[in-house]
């Protein structure tokens, strides 16, 4: 007796997920029945093969530090356990990002935010962001609003993440953060610069509020570090604006448009 139509797909489903189940732990999940043992062996490590190879790609430092069996174990762990919330191939990374971050014991402690740290270099290549205004390229830094550029992020770590690898691997964080600048500049390469308190908490302005002027920025953070000379805090910070700029951290002066200011 042929199989009623509408019981079929549930079927394909339920041996779909019985598949899937033993893909990804073949040592819980008996295989499905029918299928040919070589086929299976090659499915498995096919899959595996792919994840390992591309998460080595995009966190070559934690997979370097780990070696070889330490590393392949966790990718292992990740994706038997790890439940994706995108199913986009490119976004693996991040899915990887999350698992470390939610995960209760890991080799190293600084894990997570190495990771980030690796993660967002890779963010910053495939970054298709643009200014949200126009740009004045040679604007006056004190006088216009500095536009920052959205492909420079300011990030804050506790452990010293731009310095850890195989010969350096701390036990715990150091009293001060990691303020890094990451910027991808005009030949796609992304490169990172690290920051003072000062120039982390400017850039953090600059965000927050991005129609002051660079006179006006600088003058409340000069009053937010207790400073007693706010001109000349603002003719260091002005140098210091200038300097983003050459970086490329900063495009120039914001040129809001009238009608939605």
């Amino acid at each position: 007796m042929a199989e009623p139509q509408h019981e079929a797909p549930a079927r394909l489903r339920a041996q779909q997920f019985e598949l899937t189940r033993h893909l990804r732990d073949p040592s819980a999940s008996p295989a499905p029945s029918g299928i040919e043992e070589r086929r299976l062996e090659i499915y498995r490590g096919l899959l595996f093969n792919n994840v390992l190879g591309l998460l080595s790609g995009n966190f070559p430092v934690i997979a370097e530090l780990l070696g070889e069996d330490d590393w392949a174990t966790l990718v292992r762990d990740f994706y038997r356990d790890h439940r994706c919330h995108t199913p986009l191939f490119p976004e693996l990374a991040r899915e990887f990002l999350r698992y470390l971050e939610d995960r209760d014991t890991l080799p190293y402690a600084f894990l997570p935010e190495l990771a980030h740290y690796e993660w967002v270099e890779l963010a910053l290549q495939m970054s298709e962001a643009q200014p949200a205004d126009a740009i004045d390229g040679g604007a006056d830094l004190l006088e216009a609003a500095p536009a920052l550029s959205p492909l420079a992020w300011a990030l804050a770590y506790a452990w010293p993440v731009h310095r850890i690898g195989p010969d350096y691997r701390p036990d715990a964080p150091p009293p001060q953060p990691t303020l890094l600048l990451l910027r991808r500049e005009a030949d796609g390469e992304v490169r990172f610069s690290e920051l003072s308190p000062l120039a982390y908490r400017l850039i953090e302005r600059l965000s927050e509020s991005p129609q002051l002027s660079g006179r006006e920025q600088l003058r409340a953070l000069a009053a937010e570090a207790g400073s007693d000379d706010v001109e000349g805090f603002v003719i260091q910070g002005h140098a210091l604006l200038q300097q983003m700029r050459a970086s490329g951290a900063i495009l120039g002066g914001a040129i809001f448009d009238s009608a939605n200011p």
